[in-house]
């Protein structure tokens, strides 16, 4: 029969309890210092500005006819594999070789997707009661984004000049923290390859560097996705969002200012139903590159609008520079940690 432990005993399990309530109540108490403080923020660090030449696209909703064309043309100058959800499987062609593309969701063989919202009787598009809508997704390249922040070996990056998020599979080891950290859950990895990895849209970077618009704006028949400079694309949602059923207006294709790509004819449209005022993107987490307009709640279009106007990395960055400053919170659990051997020691003299 095993020996029972004597009084004043620490077991290894006790005392790695011990040492890790202590290190988790030095982090609680910084950060309980954080709330109980009169000025809540006062340890957020200050957001990133955005560029003056950060780049981005547009997408209008209303124009939107859900023809997919952009997720096509994503594929194609992508390179990326064609994608069949599960309830596509038993119609849609030989295994491994579909007769369509049939993605229903961003993964890491699709990068940009159309989805779409449907209420009641769905016969009034861009209605929010018995109407339909729908709504663009891919990666918003965000003015202060959460994958850069928590990325532990710089694989994710942003061009100080373009703004555009990047992914280095190269320099990645996997983690997937950009995965976890995203609020609009746009990284994905590819847990079907043995060697898989992070995918997520870095607006066609390597058309831009030829002088060629992104794929999904190229091929837009609308111009429901406008490629340009985010502050010129932000001007352009806020005259079309000012805009009042019935106005006849001129809508652009292709690059904003008609220089990527070279310059495109627009058309002219009659608004034929009133746009959310709020612009998408304009706000939302320091704001982001990519914008949203549309004739629909952007909460019925499963876009997250219960978000602060601040980046989530200029609170985490701030607690966590001001727990490593001077290493202050490292020494509070390492003086923890020394309390505890100290005092097994002394319950276990030598003989």
């Amino acid at each position: 029969m095993a020996k029972a432990p004597s009084k004043g005993t620490v077991s290894r399990r006790g005392f790695l309890r011990g040492a890790l309530q202590g290190s988790a109540g030095a982090a609680a108490a910084a950060c309980a210092t954080v709330v109980a403080t009169p000025d809540a923020n006062a340890l957020q660090r200050a957001p990133k500005a955005m560029s003056p030449d950060a780049l981005g696209l547009l997408y209008d909703s209303t124009l939107c006819i859900g023809c997919k064309a952009c997720v096509t043309a994503c594929k194609d100058v992508n390179h990326m594999p064609p994608e069949v959800g599960p309830e596509a499987q038993a119609w849609n062609g030989a295994p491994g070789n579909p007769t369509w593309d049939t993605p229903v969701e961003l993964s890491a063989k699709t990068l940009n997707i159309i989805k779409a919202y449907s209420h009641g009787t769905g016969e009034t598009k861009d209605s929010p009661e018995n109407g339909f809508a729908f709504i663009k997704r891919q990666c918003l390249h965000c003015a202060d984004p959460s994958c850069v922040s928590v990325c532990p070996v710089t694989a994710m990056t942003k061009d100080e000049k373009t703004g555009i998020v990047s992914h280095n599979p190269d320099a990645c080891i996997g983690c997937r923290y950009c995965v976890l950290s995203c609020p609009f859950g746009v990284p994905k990895y590819d847990y079907n390859d043995a060697f898989g990895e992070i995918k997520k849209c870095q607006l066609c970077q390597h058309r831009l560097a030829e002088n060629q618009l992104p794929g999904c704006a190229d091929v837009c028949p609308t111009g429901a996705t406008l490629f340009g400079r985010t502050e010129d694309l932000k001007a352009e949602a806020k005259r079309r969002t000012a805009l009042k059923v019935g106005e006849v207006t001129h809508y652009p294709r292709g690059d904003i200012g008609g220089t990527v790509g070279g310059a495109r004819a627009g058309h002219e449209k009659t608004v034929a139903a009133a746009y959310q005022s709020h612009i998408y993107g304009e706000t939302e987490l320091g704001g982001t590159q990519c914008l949203a307009v549309s004739g629909v709640p952007f909460d019925k279009l499963n876009l997250p609008t219960n978000v602060p106007d601040t980046g989530y990395p200029t609170l985490s960055e701030g607690i966590q520079h001001t727990l490593y400053a001077g290493m202050v919170g490292p020494a509070v659990a390492f003086a923890g940690l020394a309390y505890l051997a100290r005092r097994n020691a002394k319950d276990h003299p030598e003989e």
